[in-house]
């Protein structure tokens, strides 16, 4: 079994919590799954559950490289010179990263709003980036964004491999073949 989750902001990637923060059990009725990968508390977006564990490790293990695509609201306007360093690969305090596919999108017309809203600053403008990338360290995103000098402020993953959020609004499941 797959199940595709829109993960909320703030949802926890487990199903339980002994600080009581919003966790998975709160929008997968399915027993016996599990979260293939992760999101960060703070990151919404695609979420693979699934019973099966050697799916999971197709899905998840660094060595099969399976893409994961994000949109990113960042802090500033990226030139030429950040989308170039992050399409070669930046060095992160844990080593280079892997290039990854980068440009610059305008902000998605099917966006929901979040609840809470991201920071807003009058002096300050935003931007949207598609990511594409093919390993998963912990933050990765965030932390290459900011390595560029364009802190991400949203961050949204809308698809795994072959898997795509489409449509799927915030706090659902949808079982995929």
């Amino acid at each position: 079994m797959l199940i595709a989750l829109n993960k909320p902001y703030g949802v926890l990637c487990q199903f339980t919590d002994a600080q009581g923060r919003g966790t998975l059990a709160s929008f997968v009725a399915e027993p016996g799954v599990y979260a293939a990968g992760r999101l960060d508390r703070d990151s919404e977006g695609l979420l693979l559950l699934t019973d099966d564990g050697a799916l999971a490790h197709r899905l998840t293990d660094p060595r099969h490289k399976q893409p994961k695509t994000y949109l990113a609201q960042v802090e500033g306007e990226p030139d030429g010179r950040a989308l170039e360093a992050l399409r070669r690969g930046v060095v992160l305090n844990d080593g280079p990263t892997l290039p990854a596919l980068a440009e610059r999108v305008g902000e998605p017309d099917w966006l929901w709003p979040r609840d809470p809203p991201i920071r807003w600053r009058r002096d300050i403008p935003t931007s949207w980036l598609r990511l594409t990338l093919r390993e998963g360290r912990n933050r990765q995103v965030r932390r290459m964004t900011a390595a560029v000098g364009l802190p991400t402020l949203r961050l949204i993953r809308v698809q795994v491999g072959g898997y795509a959020l489409d449509g799927l609004p915030p706090g659902a499941t949808r079982r995929l073949a």
